[in-house]
């Protein structure tokens, strides 16, 4: 009678214990050449990316952060956003080089489809020949904001910090923007189709 009552025991504790529910289905990512409006993007050679800067779902159980929220891990160079039952999407992305990186919790106030890009004064004084965009350079594959903008403001003030493609596909994964979070065109389209106005970004 022991021996089955620690054997039920056993068995008790095994069907307590939480099945891990299966992932969300997402389509998988194609960095194929696309045409997005007025423009057409090329396509990324993602056989020359690290596996770990693909979008892909992963399981994600080290936030308390609701599903909706984006949350940057500024040192990993990745980018989630909060599904349901564990999960997350995560993006690779570039960050703020030495000196430039911030951490903090903002909102998405407004969002941009090919924004123009204008440099901060700080910007030009740094490198001197983005004077030419002084009054602002016209959205287009040359951009540095890339294919889309989600732009951030912390307690309704905008301090400049943006989520936002960019054409320079082999700066994701480094250490290497103003500040912003970069991200492959491709993949900052997906997030733009998944937040809104309003959405919360956690930075750390």
């Amino acid at each position: 009678m022991a021996a089955l009552a620690a054997g039920g025991g056993l068995l008790a504790g095994l069907g307590g214990c939480a099945a891990v529910p299966p992932a969300p289905q997402i389509a998988p990512p194609d960095y194929a050449a696309r045409r997005d409006g007025a423009f057409t993007i090329p396509a990324i050679p993602i056989d020359r990316v690290p596996a770990w800067l693909h979008r892909q779902v992963v399981r994600f159980t080290v936030t308390e952060e609701p599903p909706g929220t984006v949350l940057v891990n500024h040192d990993n160079r990745l980018l989630y956003l909060v599904l349901e039952d564990g999960y997350a999407l995560r993006y690779g992305i570039g960050v703020g080089r030495e000196g430039l990186g911030w951490r903090g919790e903002a909102r998405i106030y407004r969002t941009a489809h090919w924004p123009s890009w204008t440099p901060t004064p700080n910007m030009i004084r740094r490198d001197p020949s983005l004077a030419r965009w002084a009054e602002g350079q016209p959205g287009g594959p040359a951009n540095p904001l890339g294919a889309r903008a989600l732009y951030l403001a912390t307690d309704g003030i905008d301090q400049g910090y943006r989520i936002h493609g960019t054409p320079y596909w082999n700066t994701i994964g480094r250490y290497d923007s103003s500040g912003c979070f970069r991200m492959f065109q491709h993949d900052v389209i997906d997030l733009h189709q998944r937040v809104g106005i309003g959405t919360r970004v956690v930075v750390i």
